[in-house]
Order: C-alpha cells, then structure tokens, then sequence
C-alpha cells in the first residue's frame, strides 16, 4: 500500500480542488466575475498536459537511445493521456472565453497555436498507425514525437508573446500571477497543478498496464495457435 500513497495523495487534492473551487469565495475581479472559478480547472489541465508531453518526448528520446519496447509504450501514452487533457483544457477553455471574451473560440494566437499543436500530435497517432513493422513505427514515431515537442513550445510559449494576445501574460498583458496573489485563488490552484498532474500519470500507468495485458493476450493467442497448427501438421502426417 505504501507504494500507492500519492494516488491516494491524488484523491485528496482534487476532492479539495472540487468542492473548494466550486463552494469557496472568490475575488469579484471586472469582467471574470464567477468565471474566474475556471483558473482551478484550465490552466492546470494544460499544466498537466504539458508536463506529460515532455515526459513523452523524454521517453522517446530513451527509445532511440536504448531500443526498449517499454519506454515507447510509455512515450504513446503519454502522449495519449496529453491529447485528453488538451481536449479537457479546449472545452474549459472555450467555455472561459464565451463568458470573458463572448466567443467560444476567439481569433487569438495561443489558440490557435493550441490547435495546430493538438492537430500535429492526432497526426503523430495517424503516422503509428501508418507502420506494420513494430520496430520502425516506434523509431520513426519516436523521432516525431520529439520534433512534435519541439515545435510545440514556441507555439505555446513564444510566439503568443510576440503578438497580440487575450491570454494573461501574453501581447502585453499582466501575467496570471495577477489572479493568484489572492489567497483564495492561490490556495486552491497551486493543489491543482499538483493534482491534476498527478491525475496525468494514474491514468497513464493504468493505460500502459492495460496495454501490456493486451500484449501479453496477443502473444498467448499467436503461441496457442502455433502449437495447434503444429499439431494439425502431426496429425496429418500420421494419419498419411
């Protein structure tokens, strides 16, 4: 049990993000208002999904270097686990904006450049499956994924500062740290970063446990139908 304490950790910190987030009094800031509740939930899902992100490229960088199936199950489904929380962070996201901004999607360059990002990871899911030979579809996704991070950091990062920009902390604008020198903002969203993060990986090592479950299933079937055929092949020979 021991070795399970920070999924318990997990539970703890997002129960209290939940009811705290959702029930706790919050500064009544011009144009936000309660929307401002969503700093709980968006900018930790991304948070989240960028730290999984780097892990997935960290991982095929160590595939490349040391050729172990495992660290390539473990960079797909990071990045896996990364695409649901960007979806999760779209949808909060665009919900966020509708009230502060009146658009769902708002013509802005860091949300754009977060589509363009979440469409060049789909397309690193449509290349792996592109490949028969396990052995090349794990290489070249690998050399994908980390060129796929790459591009996404300027994307994310740079390039929304160099513009004009709605989001805090781009084109200009204050940084978010303008919300959080609250107490009760800070207090809730910095668990949140820690939970949702956290989340990240639960969920990914359930998927990788699943996976090899589904490998070892796959190995069982090809070894019992070798042996049948053998054994057909036996049988025929005797019955000759």
């Amino acid at each position: 049990m021991l070795k399970h304490w920070w999924k318990a950790l997990t539970v703890l910190i997002l129960t209290y993000v939940f009811v705290a987030g959702l029930m706790s009094p919050v500064p009544r800031l011009p144009i936000l208002h309660e929307a401002i509740r969503n700093a709980f939930f968006h900018p930790p899902l991304w948070i989240a999904m960028m730290a999984m992100l780097l892990a997935s490229a960290v991982y095929a960088i160590r595939y490349l270097r040391k050729g172990k199936p495992n660290d390539d199950l473990m960079s797909v489904e990071l990045a896996n686990t990364a695409i649901l929380f960007g979806i999760l962070g779209c949808i909060t996201g665009s919900v966020w904006a509708y009230f502060a901004w009146g658009d769902l999607w708002p013509n802005d360059p860091k949300t754009n450049g977060v589509a363009v990002a979440m469409l060049m990871y789909l397309a690193y899911f449509v290349l792996r499956g592109s490949f028969d030979d396990e052995m090349r579809k794990a290489r070249i996704s690998a050399i994908y994924n980390i060129f796929a991070f790459a591009v996404f950091i300027p994307l994310i990062f740079i390039i929304p500062r160099l513009t004009d920009s709605l989001h805090p902390g781009n084109g200009g604008n204050p940084g978010f740290n303008q919300y959080d020198a609250d107490s009760s903002i800070k207090n809730i969203i910095r668990p949140a970063f820690i939970g949702f993060t956290l989340l990240g990986f639960w969920i990914t090592q359930l998927r990788v446990r699943l996976r090899r479950l589904e490998i070892n299933l796959d190995e069982l079937e090809e070894s019992t139908k070798s042996v049948a055929d053998r054994s057909a092949e036996v049988q025929d020979t005797t019955s000759l």
